[in-house]
């Protein structure tokens, strides 16, 4: 059981094997800070993509020795993220990682149709645990960056991937929240719906083995007292393991706060790709750009890693 970003660093140290990571425009401060972290803790070797004597300054600036980096010139942003795509597709490498680069251009490379990284038939995703001094253990959440309002397909894609990741970390059978605001289902909120209809699966087995309801909001779902206090009765007992939003506009700004205001640190992937692919914010910090390449050597390690026909 993993019950904390830095059990699963130790985790991947202990592993004793080396990932290759391709990062797609990497003359990011943070970025280099923290890849070089884990190639120095022997976990990680990394394929810098981007404009070399700007990744050169980075690392003058951070005292960092650059000579025995994997620097590769690319023309233009993009270049360097078809180029990250292509490496890891053609098996060079194990995980992508996204630079300086727009997550939209980003994307597009990661998406292509005939070079790209999606499996067959995927729904594409995300999903991270945060790391939150005030709660009792990790908070796996989605989705902060990719789908913009989930209709009912995209919420049970989502409730799948997290399901996985979460038992990536050994939880077994996850107690997993439907956000909302009220505990109601209501036709005034339509995410409510879909959330009646995904506890239905759920009670028919249509789902992996979970403990699920909804909709509730943040107190129902994380706080054991508030049931009690509110007269709700929930399976989650306050105790929820998974937290699945109703958008991004619900979900980023939840995870965002938490990692300003809470000191939360997270590790999180993007889920519907046959390698990791790290996608994270400019703002984050090292330490959690640290926690992601160690979750992605982790989804590397045990996830299918071929492109399919």
């Amino acid at each position: 059981m993993i019950t904390r970003l830095n059990h699963l660093a130790d985790y991947i140290r202990s592993s004793g094997r080396r990932y290759r990571i391709a990062i797609a425009w990497a003359q990011d401060p943070n970025s280099i800070g923290a890849v070089l972290r884990a190639a120095n803790e022997g976990f990680l070797e990394p394929v810098m993509l981007g404009r070399k004597q700007e990744i050169i300054k980075v690392c003058e600036n951070l005292e960092i020795d650059y000579k025995g980096l994997n620097i590769t010139e690319s023309a233009g942003d993009y270049e360097a993220c078809r180029r990250a795509v292509e490496m890891a597709r053609s098996g060079e490498t194990d995980i992508v990682m996204k630079g300086l680069v727009s997550t939209d251009r980003f994307l597009k490379a990661v998406m292509d149709k005939e070079s790209g990284l999606m499996e067959p038939g995927a729904i594409l995703s995300y999903v991270c645990a945060l790391d939150i001094p005030a709660y009792r253990k990790l908070l796996f959440i989605t989705d902060p960056a990719v789908i913009p309002f989930p209709d009912l397909e995209q919420k049970i894609a989502m409730i799948r991937y997290a399901i996985d990741m979460a038992g990536r970390f050994g939880i077994k059978r996850p107690r997993i929240a439907l956000i909302g605001a009220t505990e109601k289902v209501s036709r005034h909120f339509e995410s409510s719906l879909d959330y009646a209809a995904i506890c239905k699966m759920a009670e028919r087995g249509q789902l992996p083995d979970c403990i699920i309801d909804g909709p509730v909001d943040i107190f129902l779902a994380c706080d054991p007292e508030s049931p009690g206090i509110k007269g709700v009765k929930t399976v989650l007992e306050g105790d929820a393991d998974i937290l699945l939003f109703p958008s991004i506009e619900s979900c980023n700004p939840f995870y965002k706060g938490l990692m300003l205001f809470a000191g939360a640190e997270l590790a999180g992937l993007i889920r519907g790709t046959f390698k990791p692919v790290v996608l994270m914010s400019r703002n984050e910090s090292l330490l959690s750009k640290y926690y992601c390449m160690a979750l992605a050597c982790m989804m590397a390690e045990t996830g299918n890693n071929q492109p399919q026909s």
